[in-house]
């Protein structure tokens, strides 16, 4: 048996180099070309590069594609986080911008400036000594008020040590330490 000649769909040889072009211009993906044309991804390539089509990176792709006010919108959010809440990279990636490359894009692109790791550690290092502070009070009126530095330890979630050392940052006047157990004799043993 013969085999039949191989006929090429006329819808494959309808899809002329500067029709690619154009949609590939117009915001399409290499794959979604290979999709819709029935053509193979190799010869999609080599017919935009016949059309001298300027290819795009993947994030040139993706950028082209978002919506431009709600990018507006998230590197202003971005950047108030950054700005007067003191987050890192990481921190913006995790609230939305995906990693710390894309939120530092998007810091930039929102008129904000990238801070020094010594900057970051500043801050940081502030708004904990304040927060700190801040406990430390709270436990001192706790303590005051009957409360045992086991309990306070419980009830924070703390050690026993850190609740100590909290309670002394805040000037905390001490109640003597109780014996438990048998009274020892004083004198030497038998």
């Amino acid at each position: 048996m013969n085999p039949q000649p191989t006929t090429t769909p006329p819808q494959i040889e309808s899809v002329t180099p500067q029709a690619l072009r154009a949609r590939y211009e117009a915001g399409a993906t290499v794959d979604e070309l290979v999709a819709t044309s029935s053509l193979s991804y190799g010869t999609v390539l080599n017919r935009l590069h016949e059309a001298g089509t300027v290819m795009r990176t993947s994030w040139q792709t993706r950028r082209m594609r978002e919506n431009p006010q709600a990018r507006r919108h998230l590197a202003a959010r971005l950047r108030t986080l950054y700005e007067q809440h003191g987050a890192t990279f990481a921190e913006l990636a995790a609230a939305g911008a995906g990693t710390r490359r894309k939120a530092r894009r998007l810091l930039i692109e929102a008129g904000g400036t990238p801070r020094t790791t010594q900057q970051t550690l500043r801050i940081r290092s502030a708004a904990d000594a304040a927060a700190r502070k801040q406990l430390a009070a709270t436990l001192r009126a706790r303590y005051e008020a009957g409360a045992s530095v086991p309990e306070l330890a419980m009830e924070c979630n703390y050690s026993v040590a850190t609740v100590y050392r909290l309670l002394h940052q805040a000037d905390t006047r001490m109640r003597p330490q109780h014996q438990h157990g048998p009274t020892r004799r004083k004198g030497r043993r038998p």
